[in-house]
């Protein structure tokens, strides 16, 4: 069962800042890195629902748990910089090894403040 992970801080799909702030200073990249295997018992049951066709719910729900927790520890690593958001924010994917992939979400860690009323 997938569950909705609340965001301490902004992340943002595009480098522009959300309306009424701006970037103070520009911190560096940041990133959130997990590998995560899947189980023979896992991969069985996704093979048995490759024969009937539609969605592989076992391996959606591994994705999204991966996704969440790649994004939780790009936060943790965005505030460990000492930002307060992060711009230019992407996923990246890859396999390791077999049954094995690694999940990276990445971005630009910035400081944002409220743009100064003219």
């Amino acid at each position: 069962m997938s569950h909705i992970t609340m965001h301490q801080i902004p992340i943002l799909s595009t480098f522009d800042p959300p309306p009424g702030m701006e970037i103070e200073r520009v911190v560096g990249p940041c990133w959130g890195i997990t590998v995560r295997s899947r189980s023979v018992i896992g991969t069985a049951c996704a093979g048995c629902q490759q024969i009937f066709g539609g969605e592989i719910t076992m391996l959606t729900e591994l994705a999204g748990e991966s996704r969440n927790e790649a994004m939780n520890r790009l936060e943790r690593h965005c505030r460990e910089m000492g930002a307060n958001a992060i711009l230019g924010f992407r996923f990246d994917s890859g396999e390791l090894m077999q049954n094995t992939n690694e999940i990276v979400a990445y971005g630009t860690a910035v400081v944002l403040r409220a743009k100064q009323a003219q």
